[in-house]
């Protein structure tokens, strides 16, 4: 559809940058793309190769997780984690630009959620893109496991951020318990610009605990100073 063709082609090469980034093996993970305007997003298909995708395989859906029909598009089922992107859309959308989401099963990401903990705030690396720990969920118990699992974990994730008080603008990334990462971000390539960033300070995050077991965090001034000078109002990084 000529319509959202520009929302597939984002989709489509949000979903190479996963592999490109070394984010997922073989078909895992996936990326999306949301007009909050149309109530559109466009995801990548279930089980199909990243090197065997298009942009006219991107999957079509509307907020409430209905198939837009193109006669291209019938034959492809949309990912696994579809539900989860749709809970995500309606809970965050409102509260946050939203225009993205990657879910990865990237090494480091998934090993702190394996090991069900928060990523505390190490370093000036994490500092630069948050100044808070990332989330890390509870497990989700057997009955609703059983209920739809992947409608569940994206209301688990959405209720994770309202228990803790936590802003989806700010923090734009959390591991699900067990399972693995969701970032979300103002576009789908955004999305995956903040898996990447979340697997690398996941990564020096364990590196820091191998090294230093009692490990505490970075001190609130200098957490703040990187973060304000990248996103406060008298930012001076880069060349804006």
């Amino acid at each position: 559809m000529n319509e959202y063709k520009t929302l597939c082609e984002e989709a489509y090469e949000a979903n190479l940058e996963i592999q490109r980034r070394g984010l997922a093996i073989y078909t895992w993970g996936n990326a999306s793309a949301f007009d909050p305007d149309k109530g559109v997003f466009a995801i990548k298909p279930s089980g199909v190769d990243y090197d065997k995708l298009t942009p006219i395989s991107m999957v079509l859906l509307d907020i409430e997780g209905k198939i837009i029909e193109d006669s291209q598009r019938r034959s492809l089922k949309p990912s696994s984690d579809t539900k989860t992107h749709m809970v995500l859309y309606r809970e965050f959308s409102p509260l946050a630009n939203i225009r993205g989401i990657t879910h990865t099963h990237s090494t480091y990401a998934v090993s702190w959620a394996q090991a069900k903990k928060n990523v505390p705030v190490f370093g000036t690396t994490h500092a630069d893109h948050g100044t808070q720990e990332i989330p890390c969920t509870e497990y989700m118990d057997e009955e609703v496991v059983k209920n739809n699992y992947e409608l569940e974990t994206g209301i688990l994730i959405a209720d994770t951020f309202r228990k803790r008080n936590l802003n989806p603008s700010y923090i734009n990334m959390v591991l699900v318990a067990g399972h693995g990462p969701f970032t979300w971000g103002s576009s789908a390539a955004d999305s995956v610009y903040n898996s990447a960033i979340l697997e690398d300070i996941c990564k020096m995050a364990l590196l820091t605990l191998t090294l230093n077991p009692h490990a505490g965090p970075l001190p609130e001034h200098i957490i703040k100073k990187h973060w304000d000078r990248k996103h406060g109002p008298g930012a001076y990084y880069g060349q804006t």
